[in-house]
């Protein structure tokens, strides 16, 4: 069962006593006639949540956020908030009849009720029959190959072909629920899962793509990311990505093509390898605001998270041009932590020059956890990289019991 608090006799919600005005400033072109999505419901309050708020108050809208922690990221910034589990369908009911349009900042959630939410008049959007299928990693990936979108080659057993790659069909994030096999005697996943061809990747690269109900898409520049091989999750990424725009208007492409193909509304980030063999290759997608497009918040004209809202509001998108190169470390919990987390080295960060500090507000650390994320700004990407360079040591956060 969920759990609603509340102040002045309201115990359903929780309601601020900031009055926002009315939407302005979002338009492109003439004013609709019609009234504007104003209020906006997003399922679950982690780090995604908060940002997507921190965007969308300076435009007027008003947010209720579902999450099972009190203390969740997103939930001291919301208009209204209600506590409860994600896949609860008495509290995912309450904040859609609320909302004009509601949204997800994380894939675990229950689907089939929110589908018959969107049966009975509720706009969810992403659409949650998309939800369903990218939370299925296997259907997503066939999917994709039916569409004709390059994808690595996968199948449903190992079939004694090793190298592999193993992924669980279902709950897998942040690197969990991927493990690359060498040989019969490594130790696999338990669970539903299916296997990959073991790619000899040159870059793993991210493009966002922003697409409104009404048609209208626009793409970000390509990023680029590396990851922490001992959790398998993204440390650092830079944008625009150091490659040609050869191979740049190719990712921009697929991309696009695979938003359009699924019929997506907002933003989707769409992960790709690029191969030793100069292949373009989609791994996976997220239907939400993507740890790879942190970096528009200081780098582009339009953050993803703005862009989100104007997406699923069918609002005009906004301009996706580069200010200026950047690149993002994430803060991530140090090996062994746990407790209270230690934000003394993020802060320290913020002597350095170009350096713009986001902490999450996470009552907790863990290993490997994200906690925060660092955006360095500069006049080249080349420079940006050295200078995150400069600032990795920071980025370990450590907790009172380490």
């Amino acid at each position: 069962m969920y759990h609603s608090r509340g102040v002045r006799g309201h115990s359903a919600v929780r309601d601020t006593i900031i009055v926002a005005p009315p939407p302005h400033g979002v338009y492109n072109g003439p004013v609709a006639a019609t009234r504007p999505p104003r209020r906006i419901g997003i399922i679950g309050g982690g780090q995604l949540g908060l940002m997507l708020v921190l965007a969308g108050k300076p435009l007027g809208f008003e947010f209720c956020v579902l999450d099972r922690q009190e203390d969740a990221p997103a939930a001291s910034l919301a208009d209204r908030f209600v506590m409860g589990d994600l896949y609860d369908r008495e509290a995912l009911a309450q904040v859609t009849s609320w909302a004009d349009v509601t949204t997800y900042e994380i894939e675990h959630t229950d689907t089939a009720a929110l589908h018959a939410l969107a049966e009975a008049g509720a706009v969810i959007r992403p659409h949650p029959s998309l939800l369903a299928l990218i939370n299925d990693k296997l259907e997503q990936k066939r999917a994709l190959d039916r569409a004709g979108i390059p994808v690595p080659e996968f199948r449903v057993e190992p079939a004694g072909r090793f190298p592999c790659v193993q992924k669980l069909r279902h709950g897998g994030y942040d690197g969990r629920g991927v493990t690359v096999l060498r040989d019969p005697d490594d130790v696999p996943l338990e669970g539903a899962s299916f296997y990959e061809e073991l790619v000899d990747i040159r870059k793993e690269l991210a493009v966002l793509v922003a697409r409104r109900a009404s048609g209208e898409a626009a793409a970000y520049p390509v990023t680029e990311m590396e990851f922490d091989a001992r959790a398998n999750i993204c440390s650092r990424v830079s944008i625009p990505a150091r490659l040609g725009e050869r191979v740049a208007g190719r990712a921009r492409d697929i991309a696009v093509a695979v938003v359009e193909e699924l019929d997506a509304v907002g933003i989707v980030a769409v992960e790709l390898f690029w191969t030793a063999a100069d292949e373009i290759l989609v791994n996976e997608i997220a239907p939400r605001p993507h740890n790879s497009g942190h970096v528009t918040i200081e780098a582009c004209e339009t953050s993803q998270f703005e862009q989100h809202l104007r997406a699923i509001c069918d609002l005009p998108l906004g301009s996706t041009a580069l200010r200026e190169p950047a690149a993002m470390v994430n803060l991530l919990g140090g090996p062994g932590s746990s407790g209270a987390p230690d934000w003394a080295g993020a802060v320290s960060g913020l002597m350095l020059p170009g350096v713009h500090v986001h902490w999450y507000n996470k009552s907790e650390v863990r290993p490997f956890r994200k906690m925060g994320h660092v955006t360095i700004t500069a006049g080249s990407v080349e420079e940006a990289w050295r200078q995150a360079d400069a600032v990795e040591a920071l980025t370990w956060v450590k907790g009172e019991q380490q």
